[in-house]
């Protein structure tokens, strides 16, 4: 209030009264308001009209892409649209030309009548007044159209600067100005009386409508010329009538051809949706679908061979899950069965061991390459007794949020004494923040110690690096060594079990063959991935790829599967096809 007391002083006049200006601008500003609000208004009806026309091309063109029924039944109506609309056409064609050349032929033979007559009158009273002798032969010939329907009778004179006569029974005492001037002047350079007829428009008084109409001339004498003018609306009501039924027909076929098209696709559509739901179901694991089967048609033959099909696949699969589990069976019995003598066995060579010092050079490395090999085959043990957990479905996840970093620091760790034995150094690089997902910690440290291990053991000699990194959605860490690398197709082959990329080569690490197997499926029980790549002579590079969040889909990376150096080079596909597995 304070605030606005100076400026109604300054607006004011010298009598206290504010100005209108301050008014103006007030309503000019609500005007400037209302306008933005209607265009706003009609923006978001635009807007809503512009999705819901999306919308429904959307939805026209999915239905057309999934439903072979509406394709069926859309064609069938556009060819049936098609082919009316031809054959109409046609009918209307021959319909409109069987009314115009009988109107002809019948207009060409009453023009030819009256000029008869006209001549005839004209020889008989060739000294009487000529206006008169004009006018009533006009009057009388106008007189004779009631055979063929109302038709006017027009003679004009060759000469520009005299007037014509009209029939007094003519409908419209103007229909010299009917006569079109082409038709005038095929007539004036004709020889004798040779007849001519064109179409034109006349003018309807009574309705103040224009009409179509048929135009005969002839030269009656050197100085007059013969013009009949037959209106053509009885044979123009005939043909719309004619149009109309086309069209009505035309359209019934069309709503019958749709129905026909509809009932016929659905005869046969039906069935074939029933063994496609059928097909999904025994796909989505349900073997003892079957389809219905009716009649002795060739879709009941369909039917049949799918059920027998069915039957023989589910026998099939019933056969392969009892031959796997008794193989997973026999696996974990074997390896528990094993696990008595073993320890028997490991008990025994703990105690030689420990007093090898005591024994000859020759029993002492004989109990060491026994200490070695027990060991050795309880870890193959220990992996077979996983591998069998993985086939029955049994393994389970004990996920926590953690630090992939200290996952690898562990594993590093682990694998120290092999890298000092080998004289290979192990670079870690690691990201300074962290990098916290939720995952198994026991399994992740398997994972990452297996592929150090095998990643020292392939070297050749050389270092090993070990990058960790992560973003919003996901955590990864890749091994990367400089040793003898993978052959193409082997990124896929080395996760199979007891795989080798030289059978010739021994293991010097102790390896059971099943590590990488079961990395594999450590991964896949996370939601993860565990992808290889490799070039020969150029190392191989492994990487883990996480979701943060237990259950979550992964899909990316935060590390390339191929390193930069190739990626940028190309000397290798590039990562943009190698993150899915």
């Amino acid at each position: 209030m304070t605030a606005a007391a100076p400026e109604e002083q300054r607006g004011a006049d010298p009598e206290g009264e504010r100005p209108p200006r301050p008014s103006g601008r007030t309503e000019s500003g609500g005007g400037r308001r209302d306008a933005r609000d209607a265009d706003s208004g009609l923006t978001r009806a635009y807007l809503f009209a512009q999705r819901a026309a999306r919308a429904l091309v959307r939805g026209v063109h999915t239905n057309w892409r999934r439903s072979l029924h509406l394709r069926v039944i859309s064609t069938t109506l556009v060819l049936s649209l098609v082919v009316m609309a031809g054959l109409g056409y046609v009918l209307i064609s021959q319909v409109r030309s069987g009314l115009l050349d009988a109107k002809i032929a019948t207009a060409v033979n009453d023009h030819r009548a009256g000029l008869n007559y006209a001549l005839a009158e004209i020889q008989e009273n060739e000294t009487g007044d000529r206006d008169r002798l004009m006018y009533n032969i006009v009057s009388e010939l106008a007189g004779r159209s009631g055979d063929t329907g109302l038709y006017g009778v027009v003679i004009l004179p060759s000469v520009d600067d005299e007037l014509g006569w009209v029939g007094e029974e003519s409908p419209d005492k103007q229909l010299d100005l009917s006569v079109p001037e082409r038709l005038i002047d095929q007539v004036g350079d004709s020889m004798g009386d040779q007849q001519y007829h064109t179409y034109a428009r006349i003018m309807n008084e009574a309705e103040g409508t224009e009409e179509p109409a048929l135009v005969v001339g002839a030269e009656l004498t050197h100085a007059y010329e013969l013009y009949y003018v037959f209106p053509l609306q009885h044979e123009q009501e005939i043909l719309d009538l004619v149009q109309r039924t086309v069209v009505l027909v035309g359209a019934l076929l069309v709503v019958l051809l749709g129905l026909i098209a509809y009932v016929v696709t659905r005869q046969v559509v039906s069935p074939v949706r029933s063994a496609a739901q059928s097909a999904e179901r025994l796909a989505a694991g349900d073997l003892s679908e079957r389809m219905t089967v009716q009649g002795e048609d060739d879709l009941a033959r369909l039917a049949v061979s799918f059920n027998d099909m069915a039957g023989t696949l589910q026998e099939k699969i019933q056969e392969l899950e009892e031959l796997s589990k008794l193989q997973r069976q026999f696996v974990s019995d074997v390896s528990h069965e094993l696990r008595t003598p073993l320890t028997t066995i490991k008990m025994a060579g703990d105690l030689l061991f420990d007093d090898r010092d005591e024994l000859e050079p020759a029993m002492r490395r004989s109990v060491e390459l026994l200490q070695s090999q027990v060991e050795r085959f309880e870890e193959l043990l220990a992996d077979l007794l996983e591998i069998s957990r993985h086939d029955a479905g049994a393994a389970t996840l004990g996920t926590e949020p953690s630090d992939i970093r200290d996952a690898v620091m562990k594993a590093v760790g682990d694998a120290e004494q092999i890298a000092e034995k080998r004289g290979i150094k192990v670079v870690m690089r690691l990201p300074a923040d962290p990098c916290v997902a939720e995952y198994d910690p026991r399994r992740i440290n398997r994972i990452l110690r297996n592929l150090v291990v095998n990643a020292i053991e392939h070297s050749e000699g050389r270092d090993v690096v070990v990058t960790a990194a992560g973003d919003r959605d996901a955590v990864a860490v890749a091994v990367r060594d400089y040793g003898v690398g993978l052959k193409e197709g082997e990124e896929h082959l080395c996760f199979d079990r007891f795989w080798r990329a030289d059978p010739a080569r021994v293991r010097t690490t102790g390896g059971t063959g099943l590590g990488l197997s079961i990395a594999k499926e450590d991964a896949a029980l996370h939601g993860g991935w565990l992808q290889a790549w490799g070039m020969p002579g150029q190392g191989s590079q492994f990487r883990l790829s996480l979701p943060r969040l237990a259950g979550a889909e992964l899909r990316g990376s935060p590390l390339p599967l191929v390193p930069p150096e190739f990626s940028l080079g190309r000397a290798y596909p590039r990562e943009g096809g190698e993150d899915h597995p």
